[in-house]
């Protein structure tokens, strides 16, 4: 199946990103190293792309991020480094060689409606509980943003800087596992649909979200008769171990909370695809001065920016 044409509607516009692991196997499986690690990769990537976070969940074999992204090349940057890093790092930690990710990463962009915006903001915070893992959002052992955007705490990991400890190793040096690792600090901003609003009015938002969240995972657990593992127990699992069934579903190709605004939204896209195509079969019959739109990157030429 082909991969849609990256498309932006506008700039500063939130994007939900998901990656899923080969085979979904647990390669992302929870652990202090491995949680320090993602942190420290994360945050990093956001200094050097300028990325705005609005949330991140981390469960055992995908993650989701919630981004405001100022351009499709900006995303394509921060996204390069964070999976290719996280491959190396996660996979050192679990002994894994082979290829990581299943495919590449898919961004699917929020509408400005409130209502659309605080609905992924649900769905990310609801990683773990929705799966009926834990029972409470801060249950989750992996890396999650309900703490920090509940009770302000902050997202500590670390960047480890490998070739530094090449270079100790060929010397014969010593060192300890942080020793050559940088504190890295994932911060976090406020959906846009709230960023007008007051720091503690934010925070009510959220709580009521997760509030949300936990009733309506122990009504469903009360329906099924079914116990959470707990975070101990997923912890223990093995990470190469595949689950039996892996969640398919296709991928709308924008979070919007009105059919009117998808539509909008859609109308806008397949002009975009018209002209990015129609320029690219001008480039493929030889005309190099075919017009791309703007925001895309055209077969094999440079980001056209905005």
């Amino acid at each position: 199946m082909s991969r849609p044409i990256r498309f932006l509607p506008d700039p500063k516009t939130l994007v939900e990103v998901s990656t899923r692991t080969l085979q979904s196997r647990l390669l992302l499986r929870p652990s202090l190293e491995i949680n320090e690690a993602v942190v420290g990769i994360l945050g990093r990537a956001q200094r050097l792309y300028h990325m705005e976070v609005c949330a991140v969940a981390f469960v055992s074999n995908h993650y989701h991020l919630l981004l405001r992204v100022e351009s499709a090349k900006q995303l394509a940057g921060f996204m390069t480094y964070v999976n290719s890093n996280l491959a190396r790092e996660v996979g050192r930690r679990v002994d894994w060689r082979e290829k990581f990710w299943a495919r590449r990463y898919r961004a699917i962009p929020v509408s400005g409606e409130e209502g659309a915006q605080r609905e992924r903001l649900k769905y990310v915070l609801s990683q773990g509980v929705k799966e009926g893992l834990v029972e409470r959002c801060r249950d989750w052992p992996g890396v999650h943003s309900v703490r920090a955007l509940v009770e302000d705490e902050p997202i500590v990991g670390y960047w480890f800087d490998r070739t530094q400890e090449y270079a100790a190793r060929r010397r014969d040096q010593d060192y300890d596992r942080l020793h050559f690792a940088t504190p890295e600090i994932l911060v976090l901003s406020p959906l846009p649909c709230w960023e007008h609003l007051p720091p503690e009015l934010r925070r009510q938002h959220v709580v009521a979200i997760v509030q949300e969240i936990e009733r309506e995972a122990e009504e469903e657990r009360r329906k099924s008769g079914k116990t959470p593992p707990g975070a101990s127990a997923v912890q223990e699992r093995d990470p190469s171990e595949r689950p039996l069934r892996s969640k398919k579903s296709p991928a709308p190709l924008f979070h919007t909370a009105s059919r009117k605004v998808y539509r909008e939204l859609c109308d806008s896209y397949f002009r975009f695809l018209r002209s990015f195509r129609e320029a690219a079969e001008r480039l493929r019959a030889g005309d190099r001065s075919a017009a791309f739109p703007e925001g895309c990157f055209p077969p094999a030429l440079p980001f056209v920016g905005g």
